[in-house]
């Protein structure tokens, strides 16, 4: 392994590595604000809305992000809608994403035990003010570990940016490999850099866990 390669190749994957996790994370919050907006329509069963959440739900969940990415990046210009590459990368992993936050979160707000809603009443509360002050903390609680499990999920599915044209960290390696023949460097690399943007995360989601089970959560 040549370490002068290594050295030289360093600042490539740092700007990857950079606009990977720019991506990754604005496509996760878009997630999340799906998963709560979907997991309270189901909550509150919505009609009709109820039905257009599990249609997307089963579209998304069943298909694969490149696929889902082709579609948005390469279908959609041909009727008029036009979307950067960066654009697609969030939206894809966004919608890909929420489709599983709202599952996640959906089976915490049924861990719930009724008789917290049914005291809320009684004290009362709107069915709103239920859902926000009352059920919906408990339920994030209880969903930390599935969406945790969501947001690493997520953070690896960004390696198929690379098909849009993107210079994430699959295109970086897969670019210097095919111009300077320099595998075993290009891969290691990849690999570092793949734990130094996942391995932070699942280590402060063990001390999250953790911090919630002492507080009484997620028994």
């Amino acid at each position: 392994m040549d370490k002068e390669t290594l050295v030289s190749y360093i600042p490539l994957y740092r700007d990857a590595l950079l606009l990977t996790l720019k991506i990754g994370w604005q496509g996760i919050l878009f997630s999340f604000v799906i998963g709560l907006i979907g997991a309270a329509i189901t909550h509150f069963k919505v009609k009709v809305l109820k039905t257009i959440v599990g249609i997307y739900i089963e579209l998304f969940r069943n298909t694969p992000l490149l696929v889902q990415l082709f579609f948005i990046y390469f279908a959609l210009p041909k009727v008029g809608v036009k979307i950067t590459a960066e654009a697609c990368g969030v939206l894809g992993l966004g919608l890909l994403g929420g489709a599983y936050m709202i599952e996640t979160f959906r089976s915490g707000l049924e861990s719930i035990p009724i008789i917290q809603t049914e005291s809320s009443y009684s004290l009362g509360m709107s069915k709103l003010q239920t859902f926000w002050y009352i059920i919906l903390p408990q339920a994030v609680s209880i969903s930390v570990p599935g969406l945790l499990a969501n947001v690493i999920f997520l953070l690896k599915e960004t390696s198929v940016f690379s098909t849009i044209s993107l210079m994430d960290l699959m295109f970086t390696a897969k670019d210097l490999i095919g111009m300077y023949a320099k595998t075993i460097e290009c891969l290691f690399l990849l690999v570092v850099f793949y734990l130094i943007m996942l391995l932070p995360v699942s280590i402060i989601g063990a001390l999250i866990e953790r911090r919630l089970r002492y507080a009484g959560f997620g028994d």
